[in-house]
C-alpha cells in the first residue's frame, strides 16, 4: 500500500491556518472558528461584508464584533456600510 504524501494532518492545517490569519488574537474560538469557516481568514476580507453579516455567522456576538471593527480601524479599514 502506497502512502499519500498529500494528506495533511488536521494539526497541519490548523497551523497553516493560523499562520495566514490576521485576526483579532482576543477572538474567542467559537468566533474564529464561525469566520474562518465561512471563508474569512484576513481583515481585508471583512471590509467586503458589513456588520450584520457577520453578526449572523454562528459563534460571533457583540463582543467579537467589537475586537474585529477595533482591529479594521487599527489598519484603516472597516466593515462595509449597510444598504
Amino acid at each position: 500500500m502506497t502512502q499519500n504524501n498529500n494528506v495533511k494532518t488536521h494539526h497541519q492545517i490548523n497551523s497553516k491556518v493560523e499562520l495566514e490569519s490576521d485576526l483579532p488574537a482576543e477572538l474567542a474560538k467559537p468566533a474564529r472558528r464561525a469566520l474562518e469557516g465561512a471563508g474569512y481568514l484576513q481583515l481585508e476580507q471583512l471590509t467586503k461584508v458589513t456588520e450584520s453579516e457577520v453578526l449572523q455567522l454562528h459563534g460571533m456576538g457583540p463582543k467579537a464584533l467589537d475586537y474585529i471593527r477595533r482591529a479594521l480601524a487599527a489598519k484603516g479599514l472597516s466593515f462595509a456600510e449597510s444598504s
